[in-house]
């Protein structure tokens, strides 16, 4: 017998942060609204699909977007709200299976291949899920359904907002033969530009493409984006009682071959890593920094350490060190994209209030309460500024 194919949906909730506030203030809705801080260096958190019809997207200056929609409404972010609407529809998840991978509050992969039998074919499943995210929490998501990830991601943008869009084996090639290069998942503006400047406008030129032309591309990601503008992708959903590894990285709109700089871009993202782990109340004793130069090769580096830790100081020190020591080697190196992950994950016990590194632990946690409070943005360590 041969194995079932995979039953692959992505959700994502429209517009997650506006539709909240649209629904737990009516007088919101339908008004182009924008979630974020407005003070100073404020950027757009989210805004409504009312106000991207003036061309505003998330991580927009603040500024910019009120310049573009003046009449645009400003609230700030309540994160706490957020997550509690998040874990209603986490729950809804749970009901079809338990392999959900999240990958924000507003955002999951969801392996149903083993609930077909129980709860019927994935299109049915999809319907249902909307359904009831809708009744238990008054938000509309779109869901794409597919065989595998890349596929699954791709159809549930396609038809937003309330969207549910089913991709067949059938449909690939002809679908995504025909999509701009920039519409594939991990080619990003810069990237786009690049390819486009090269004669490649559609994904199916990039599929076609002759070997040594993606090689000068892409280097050794030649064969893996080919795979990718062919639909090929084998990954599997990751829940999260599995995780292996918390993770956060970067992708320049320049490459940056400034040391300083490059050293206090991994600090903000060993801040990331670290509050991601003590969100979900975990310790690393390995330590992970990704970097890709400006040709896409990638490289990582990783040190072991002990006590296992999620201190952001802990993180960031030993990701500097491992920076610092590949920096070395590569003298006048262009970086394009710069991560920190931590493995070897076990869950926290309880910790040594006067021990080594307890001041660290409490000065973490008063950032970690005034980010739920006031929102991610609302407050960056002083060794973030490069």
């Amino acid at each position: 017998m041969s194995p079932q194919r995979r039953a692959i949906l992505h959700v994502d909730m429209d517009a997650f942060y506006a539709s909240v506030e649209a629904h737990d203030d009516p007088s919101l809705a339908g008004r182009p609204l924008l979630v974020g801080g407005t003070a100073g260096r404020g950027v757009v958190a989210a805004a409504s699909y009312e106000a991207r019809r003036f061309g505003i997207h998330s991580a927009m200056p603040m500024r910019e977007a009120l310049r573009r929609c003046p009449q645009a409404v400003c609230v700030k972010p309540r994160m706490e709200r957020y997550r509690e609407v998040s874990q209603q529809v986490f729950a809804v998840f749970g009901e079809f299976t338990d392999q959900v991978e999240g990958l924000s509050l507003d955002e999951a992969f969801l392996d149903v291949t083993g609930s077909q039998q129980l709860l019927g074919p994935p299109t049915t499943m999809a319907a249902t899920i909307k359904e009831r995210i809708k009744a238990r929490t008054g938000l509309t998501a779109s869901v794409g359904v597919a065989h595998n990830k890349l596929l699954a991601k791709l159809a549930s943008d396609m038809n937003k907002p309330d969207g549910l869009t089913v991709i067949l084996p059938e449909q690939v090639t002809e679908l995504l033969d025909a999509l701009p290069v920039g519409r594939l998942h991990g080619i990003g503006a810069k990237t786009a530009a690049r390819l486009q400047a090269a004669g490649f406008h559609r994904l199916g030129e990039l599929r076609q493409a002759p070997e040594g032309a993606l090689q000068a591309l892409f280097g050794r990601d030649a064969e893996r984006m080919r795979a990718r503008a062919a639909g090929i992708d084998e990954r599997p959903v990751v829940s999260d009682s599995e995780e292996r590894q918390v993770s956060a990285e970067s992708t320049f709109d320049e490459d940056l071959n400034d040391p300083t700089r490059l050293q206090a871009e991994l600090v903000a993202l060993a801040d990331r890593t670290a509050a991601r782990l003590r969100r979900r109340g975990l310790l690393a004793s390995v330590v992970v920094v990704k970097l890709r130069r400006h040709d896409f090769a990638t490289f990582t580096r990783q040190r072991r350490i002990h006590p296992p830790s999620a201190d952001t100081a802990v993180i960031a020190g030993v990701a500097g060190q491992l920076l610092e020591a590949w920096l070395a080697g590569q003298r006048g190196v262009r970086v394009r994209l710069l991560g920190v992950g931590a493995a070897g994950l076990t869950a926290v016990s309880q910790p040594d209030l006067f021990g080594p590194g307890a001041q660290d632990g409490r000065l973490d946690q008063a950032i970690d309460r005034i980010r739920e409070r006031f929102g991610g943005r609302s407050l960056r360590r002083g060794s973030h500024l490069g």
